[in-house]
């Protein structure tokens, strides 16, 4: 049974609060996360914002080799924009973070709400079932997941195949004293029978609200874990009668069926803290009988357009997903993402994607110059090897300590970026041969570990920053590429001179001037299109 799943906390927990926000309702009493009690487990080594205490906490999970992770899924009735794409690539890479910075093996279940009331009214203007819908967009919302690179969770969880645990879910909650069933044949949350202790994330309680006059609610504060059916609805049979389940109920359930009654992270989108979140809270811990359901709760910014406004289909401010990836490419968004922090709301324009494109292109293009300095393929000044193994060896700490910090990726990013910048310095191109030793190894070092830190958060150095299905693209690019190594077999042959004389190597470079100049000059003429190329040299011998 479902009532048995889990262990119980013993400790205490005291009431917790923050200051009221307007338009929520009641201040709860107490003082907001003196009631969090630090779980015992597995230290992570990092410090996470923890909006249950509104501060940074050591981030403890159960286990390194189980850390249970709950996510809020998809209302599946339309497709997916550019704010859901936001907050989930956020979580992805800390997800990616832990697991692979910090050894700790992510479980994470995903709900998919596959039965709503907005499910249910695009249905009847589609003039198709409700099922039916719900399956074409889940699956289309796997697809934006996997364009954008995002690893699908453990295991996704549909509401529809979860009724019967969810009904049992709610009569636990009934028998435990915190529910109540109607004439009508709803269920509804009794928000007062736990008093002060609603309001763990946001401090409130509901306040009263605009009810029907039919409304069989006890309190204008109560909320719905069972609807009664409407005529024409999709429904259920349950002990109340035909119906379907609440929102927030579908959640407690599903994560409660895999983690029981002790779950250490769960996030979403800061939107859903309140009432969603708050609900879920309230249910799981008067089901469970515990004092502490959820250890550590992470919520994301919002993506803002228009300088405050949030993108939202009700606003009519969206971009779809596949809208904006004819554009730009997933791995410009991640680094889009990554600049700013997860927690921090966020600014959409075709400037900032456009920022976030030349310096994933400023990246690519040291590594490539990287790989051609270790292949002898271009020359440069003297090395001071020993200030760039050293440059190396700080950044490593700087970006460890900085994805410690609670997620810290602009920090991280500002340190590679520092690496990449100081690595360049040394690597001016000349145009004759450099005397001295070279040191391809500390640039091997290098080239490693900036790949390594950008897969490890999901992008690939690799991969040409082009988007997918863009032939034309494409085709430019291999353009492009074939009129770059045109111009470098010129300027190798106007270079070259072989076993001349000293005055004969000179007249033939004098000869040879207008190539290097035509050279020069295309150099110039890409560079306005932003296609930088370096001076690459092939010298006899090397």
């Amino acid at each position: 049974m479902l009532r048995t799943l889990g262990t119980r906390f013993g400790a205490r927990l005291l009431p917790a609060t923050v200051a009221l926000r307007p338009g929520l309702g009641r201040k709860v009493s107490g003082a907001r996360g003196q009631g969090w009690v630090q779980p015992a487990g597995h230290d992570t080594g990092v410090k996470v914002y923890n909006s249950l205490t509104r501060r940074k906490d050591p981030l403890i999970v159960g286990s390194a080799d189980a850390a249970s992770w709950y996510s809020c899924g998809p209302t599946v009735y339309d497709h997916a924009h550019l704010g859901h794409a936001c907050s989930y690539v956020r979580f992805d890479i800390i997800r990616r973070i832990l697991t692979r910075v910090f050894g700790c093996n992510i479980i994470m279940v995903m709900g998919i709400t596959d039965v709503d009331d907005k499910i249910i009214k695009r249905a009847n203007e589609m003039n198709v079932s409700p099922a039916s819908l719900a399956n074409l967009y889940e699956e289309d919302f796997k697809q934006d997941m996997a364009a954008l690179k995002v690893l699908p969770p453990t295991v996704y969880l549909r509401v529809t195949e979860n009724i019967p645990q969810i009904i049992s879910f709610i009569e636990g909650i009934i028998a435990n004293g915190h529910a109540y069933s109607t004439g009508k044949g709803n269920v509804y949350f009794d928000l007062q029978s736990i008093g002060d202790k609603y309001g763990k994330l946001v401090g409130v309680a509901p306040g009263p609200v605009a009810e029907p006059g039919d409304s069989d609610k006890r309190h204008a504060s109560d909320f719905a874990l069972w609807k009664a059916a409407k005529p024409q609805e999709m429904f259920w049979a349950s002990p109340w009668g035909n119906g379907r389940p609440g929102w927030h109920i579908e959640c407690s359930t599903i994560s409660s069926l895999v983690f029981g009654s002790q779950l250490d992270i769960h996030s979403g989108g800061i939107d859903l803290a309140f009432p969603h979140h708050e609900n879920e809270i309230a249910q799981c811990e008067v089901f469970h009988q515990c004092k502490q359901w959820g250890n550590y709760f992470l919520h994301s910014g919002h993506l803002h357009v228009k300088g405050k406004e949030k993108m939202s289909k009700s606003l009519k401010n969206y971009i779809t997903i596949k809208d904006f990836l004819k554009t730009f490419s997933p791995d410009v968004f991640r680094l889009f993402c990554m600049r700013s922090n997860y927690r921090s709301a966020i600014d959409y324009s075709s400037s900032s994607m456009l920022e976030a494109k030349h310096l994933l292109l400023a990246t690519v293009a040291f590594v490539e110059d990287a790989r051609a300095y270790m292949k002898g393929q271009l020359a440069s000044g003297p090395i001071r090897e020993d200030l760039l193994w050293e440059r190396l060896s700080h950044t490593k700490a700087v970006v460890k300590a900085a994805l410690a910090d609670d997620f810290d990726t602009p920090g991280a990013v500002g340190a590679i970026m520092d690496l990449i910048h100081h690595a360049n310095r040394q690597l001016t191109a000349v145009t004759k041969e450099p005397g001295g030793p070279r040191s391809p190894a500390v640039f091997g070092s290098i080239i490693a570990y900036i790949e390594q830190f950008f897969e490890t958060t999901g992008i690939s150095l690799g991969d040409r920053q082009f988007v997918s299905g863009d032939s034309s693209s494409a085709t430019l690019h291999s353009v492009v590429e074939e009129l770059v190594r045109f111009r470098l077999k010129v300027r190798q042959f106007a270079l070259a001179t072989g076993e001349a004389t000293r005055e004969a190597r000179r007249q033939q470079l004098l000869e040879r001037q207008p190539l290097l100049e035509a050279c020069d000059t295309l150099r110039q003429d890409l560079a306005a299109h932003g296609i930088g190329i370096k001076s690459i040299n092939f010298f006899n011998g090397i």
